[in-house]
């Protein structure tokens, strides 16, 4: 076999995938897999990341005799330690495995860099010339940085006035062979660059090569996503906003914020490309958009808007209920009618009904499944059959009849109420004829009691009673019991009290003392009171203090210790 047909060989070889080479054209210390490792090498193969070349200096064509150095940059993912090799390739050639990962570059053509267990890098395009005037543009340039350009002249000669073109127009003359600078470059700065020079002391004008820039995105324009794609009403919702940075600025920082029509901010500004919508409801159907923005540079874009139709779930298993369960009241009491449904969503209009009478009694419409329906107070014409209605725009939903009886009417328990009222009346007037009475009777019978009403024994001398004729004062005692009783101390239910008091109308102060046959002529006066009043409680006698110098009147009178119902009695 000869040396060009060996060279076409490794060349054909070398254009294949990696693991369909021939085993003595595999990288240099590279053993072949064995079969049962040969997928998952291949696994791991496609998730890594390139690697990305960089270029210093930094421009594409450079004069013949110099040199550019290429930098092979793995991803986040490797580690720079537990990287051993890196392979370069010029074209379709395998260059060398080297263990470093910078390579010397001085020949034109295109180079790719691979390291272990990736894929090879982007082709790095580069062009040594041999031409007079060059114009020097960078590897790659990604909107939002700043585009520079150098007309570079070869050798000791010097350029006296330098104009730049872009697609045939000049842009940009400068006297000093500045170079061009474009800042914030956007991919409406992509095209044909060349630059025109002239010469210090040469009437020469000299063009450079033509270069074709393309601007790249830094980030792909978003791409909103909704899940589930048709929500349903009250459930949440998942949005999405998708883009992609590209690898050689995989450390841009991006935020995200999401919008839906008419203008409505549904989220702050924030680093995760995600936001959740806990609810959403029919009202919310529209075109939602999101916007991702990169801090440094500034640059946003804007998705397409996704319109997005809320799906409803039509109302089902109406049920009346009522409170108080059974649906048995008494006139008067409050009812309260409940219709609910086992499944709906969105706002639903709530009716209720009366079947015997076809009469609507009220309806409401709020986001629920259930609404209540309240009658403060029944009567007998509230009484009947009752059912619901449910309605959310989806679909109507019936609910099944139930019977309201109601016990008494309006006029029996007005009669009870007017025959309570005026009972209570008849006994409040009773008891004041009661009071007016036992006051007049008083009165008559010996002006009444004087002084202070407490009781206590009247004042005198050594050995003397308070006048002759008057019994000794003594302590009321229950008729039944030797329990003394007090102003306030109740007796027992059922027992009747009595209290004792004589009256002696006693002579004019200095008339001597009564005798004892005198005496008795004062018989006792005895009253007697019949009345209803429940709460009237028994004093003790008393005897009553002498007014205006005088001895006073000693009084008896007995008065009852009225039981809990009223009696009358005759003493």
């Amino acid at each position: 076999m000869t040396a060009a047909s060996r060279s076409q060989k490794r060349l054909a070889a070398l254009t294949m995938g990696r693991w369909d080479r021939p085993r003595q054209l595999l990288p240099p210390g590279t053993l072949e897999p064995a079969p049962m490792l040969l997928w998952a090498s291949l696994l791991v193969l496609a998730a890594l990341p390139k690697p990305v070349i960089s270029l210093h200096p930094p421009w594409t064509t450079v004069f013949k005799g110099e040199a550019v150095t290429l930098t092979c940059n793995a991803s986040r993912v490797h580690a720079a330690e537990n990287i051993k090799r890196y392979w370069w390739y010029l074209g379709a050639q395998t260059l060398r495995e080297i263990p470093g990962n910078t390579l010397k570059a001085r020949v034109s053509g295109t180079y790719k860099c691979q390291i272990q267990g990736s894929s090879p890098s982007d082709g790095v395009s580069l062009i040594f010339s041999s031409d007079l005037l060059i114009l020097q543009t960078p590897h790659s340039v990604f909107e939002g940085d700043t585009l520079t350009l150098r007309c570079q002249v070869k050798g000791r000669e010097k350029l006296a006035a330098v104009k730049y073109s872009w697609n045939g127009n000049v842009i940009f003359t400068s006297r000093n062979s500045q170079d061009l600078l474009i800042p914030q470059a956007s991919l409406n700065n992509s095209g044909n660059y060349q630059c025109i020079g002239f010469l210090e002391g040469n009437h020469y004008t000299y063009r450079s090569n033509n270069r074709i820039i393309k601007i790249q995105e830094l980030f792909s324009r978003p791409k909103l996503e909704v899940t589930p794609p048709q929500p349903t009403e009250g459930g949440p919702v998942n949005l999405s906003c998708q883009t992609e940075l590209r690898l050689e600025r995989s450390d841009t920082l991006l935020s995200f914020i999401f919008f839906r029509d008419p203008g409505v901010m549904l989220s702050n500004w924030s680093r995760s490309p995600e936001v959740q919508l806990t609810a959403i409801w029919r009202e919310d159907s529209g075109s939602y958009w999101c916007v991702v923005a990169a801090v440094v540079p500034s640059i946003r874009k804007h998705s397409l808007p996704l319109q997005v139709r809320v799906q409803g779930v039509p109302v089902s298993g109406a049920l009346l209920e009522t409170q108080p369960q059974g649906g048995r009241l008494l006139a008067g009491e409050r009812l309260v009618l409940v219709c609910s449904v086992a499944e709906g969503t969105g706002d639903t209009t709530f009716s209720w009904h009366r079947e015997d009478t076809g009469e609507r009694l009220g309806s409401k419409r709020q986001r629920s499944r259930r609404a209540e329906l309240e009658i403060p107070a029944v009567g007998g014409s509230h009484a009947g059959r009752y059912y619901c209605t449910a309605d959310n725009g989806h679909g109507l939903a019936l609910s099944g009849a139930l019977n309201v009886t109601v016990t008494g009417t309006w006029r029996n328990r007005g009669g009870l109420i007017a025959a309570g009222a005026a009972g209570g009346l008849l006994s409040s007037l009773l008891l004041a004829v009661t009071l007016w009475l036992y006051r007049r009777h008083q009165r008559k019978s010996g002006d009444g009691f004087l002084g202070n009403t407490a009781r206590r024994r009247p004042a005198t001398g050594p050995g003397e009673t308070a006048c002759a004729g008057c019994p000794v004062p003594v302590e009321l005692r229950q008729l039944y019991g030797k329990q003394q009783l007090y102003g306030n101390v109740p007796p027992g239910e059922g027992d009747l009290v009595y209290s004792e008091v004589q009256v002696i109308q006693l002579g004019q102060e200095g008339a001597g003392r009564t005798s004892p046959a005198d005496a008795g002529r004062f018989k006792p006066q005895e009253t007697s009171l019949s009345t209803s009043h429940r709460k009237l409680t028994a004093r003790p006698p008393l005897l009553a203090e002498s007014s205006a110098g005088q001895r006073g009147r000693c009084q008896t009178a007995r008065t009852p210790r009225l039981p809990a119902r009223g009696i009358g009695l005759d003493t």
